[in-house]
């Protein structure tokens, strides 16, 4: 897998972003990972969002795995875990790294007894964070030497990197000044060194927005999931305020969403696509057991 093809992680706060995702996905005959945000299982709730997924991952032709993205909370992780997820990440990386280092490893610990996969991150993934002392991109990238390490120490099964990418759309005058001291969106180098010290799977958050070329150079290095949320959320948004212009007459829900989860599904193959995941759905496992050493 590694070098070949990714897999996106696409994440659903309600039954139309997780049907579209699940149709895009039956589709190219892919393997997929749906994932919840935090903010997502507070505006849904918890057992009824994941109901919702776990009922579409059962009833899907293709492998579906289920993934809790950046969580701070040791107790909603295991819950979560309790609840039949494939996989969890525990995001320390707003901690000192000694910290991070701590509730990674009690993470793996609880979960790797239950066969669950951990993801977390070192450097930080640029966004909604604290921007105050940051005064370039470089401040928060990841650190390959440090990667190394941190893998070795924890465990851990996958490692959100920090090399460019953003969360959601930059609005926010000192995220657009860090930007502009990035020489390219994502630093492919910084990649490539992180990939000769780190074996396990890497993972891109804030892939949404990318340029293409450097989606599958990153794949070429060792990316083996991309997180997307906003483009599918700029796609369905579009068409959802489009229908509702064009067709003022309609008052059923149905009718009204139905044209957004197709634009949103169309988005969700368009990355499939992109990430070479198409037709791969044959033979491929979720959550594959690996030594615990």
């Amino acid at each position: 897998m590694l070098g070949k093809y990714a897999i996106p992680a696409f994440n659903t706060s309600d039954l139309e972003m997780t049907q579209g995702i699940i149709r895009a996905a039956e589709k190219q005959k892919a393997p997929v990972i749906v994932q919840t945000s935090v903010g997502a299982l507070e505006y849904a709730g918890i057992d009824e969002l994941v109901g919702l997924n776990k009922a579409f991952a059962r009833e899907a032709k293709i492998p579906v795995a289920l993934h809790q993205d950046h969580c701070h909370d040791f107790n909603l992780i295991k819950k979560l875990i309790s609840l039949g997820y494939s996989s969890v990440m525990v995001d320390a990386s707003h901690l000192p790294y000694k910290e991070n280092l701590k509730l990674t490893k009690a993470v793996v610990s609880y979960a790797h007894r239950r066969g669950v996969w951990v993801q977390a991150e070192l450097g930080r993934i640029l966004g909604n964070e604290d921007w105050q002392n940051v005064k370039s991109g470089d401040d928060l990238m990841t650190d390959p030497d440090q990667a190394a390490e941190f893998v070795r120490d924890t465990r851990i099964d996958t490692l959100a990197i920090a090399v460019g990418s953003v969360h959601g759309i930059p609005v926010d005058p000192r995220i657009k000044k860090v930007l502009s001291t990035l020489k390219e969106h994502v630093d492919i180098d910084r990649v490539k060194a992180i990939r000769k010290k780190v074996k396990i799977p890497l993972v891109m958050h804030g892939a949404s927005g990318v340029p293409d070329k450097q989606i599958r150079a990153a794949i070429k290095h060792g990316v083996a999931v991309f997180n997307i949320d906003t483009d599918l959320r700029v796609a369905f948004n579009k068409a959802l305020r489009d229908n509702l212009k064009k067709h003022v007459e309609v008052y059923d829900p149905r009718k009204i969403l139905a044209p957004a989860t197709e634009a949103l599904s169309k988005a969700a193959e368009a990355k499939l696509k992109l990430m070479y995941t198409s037709g791969k759905a044959k033979g491929f496992r979720v959550n594959p057991s690996r030594p615990r050493t």
